[in-house]
């Protein structure tokens, strides 16, 4: 069960709760100059990973060099190759949206609302809102979610298109959720 202000929210809360992790930043990567970045990096297999594929090739000699002279004059495009491989090693990978999650039969108590008939479902004897997350089409969602773009507004404006109405239908004018507190389960 997760709650949240808005049906994106709860969803949100949801999808963490069945296992799936955003995209992230390791703590342990805070350095600010090349020198340091580049010192970071070259103490781990990944970090040497990231700078090649960066494109970062200079011969070892070179980098003994940079390695071990701060103050080595090292070309800014060469800077540039080291920031954006420090970037891309500190950053985590975000988990796929996981199957369980997307064949959830999910439970929707709320202010539900469709043209003008208005109701808190799951409250005062009314039914759930009950959707079949197997009948949705999960590929926008997944896609904003491993890019990072799935906010708590596009995971309800996504839900309602591509999972709600594949499922249920769009309604005499669309599906709205305008109340201040969801709870999904």
């Amino acid at each position: 069960m997760a709650q949240g202000a808005t049906l994106g929210e709860a969803l949100s809360h949801l999808l963490r709760d069945h296992g799936a992790r955003p995209a992230g930043r390791l703590k342990t990567y805070r350095a600010k100059q090349w020198h340091a970045q580049l010192v970071q990096l070259t103490a781990t297999r990944h970090g040497y990973e990231a700078l090649e594929r960066a494109g970062l090739t200079v011969t070892a000699r070179t980098l003994i060099h940079w390695l071990s002279e701060p103050e080595y004059a090292v070309r800014r495009s060469y800077q540039e190759q080291i920031r954006s491989a420090y970037e891309e090693a500190a950053t985590t990978r975000p988990t796929p949206l996981p199957s369980d999650f997307q064949i959830h039969q999910f439970r929707i108590t709320g202010t539900v609302q469709i043209a003008r008939d208005i109701r808190d479902r799951g409250t005062h004897g009314e039914a759930p809102l009950r959707i079949d997350g197997r009948n949705g089409a999960w590929a926008r969602i997944e896609q904003a979610w491993l890019t990072g773009q799935l906010t708590d507004e596009v995971f309800e404006e996504y839900f309602i298109d591509d999972i709600l109405v594949e499922d249920i239908g769009d309604g005499t004018d669309g599906w709205q959720f305008p109340g201040d507190r969801y709870v999904v389960n």
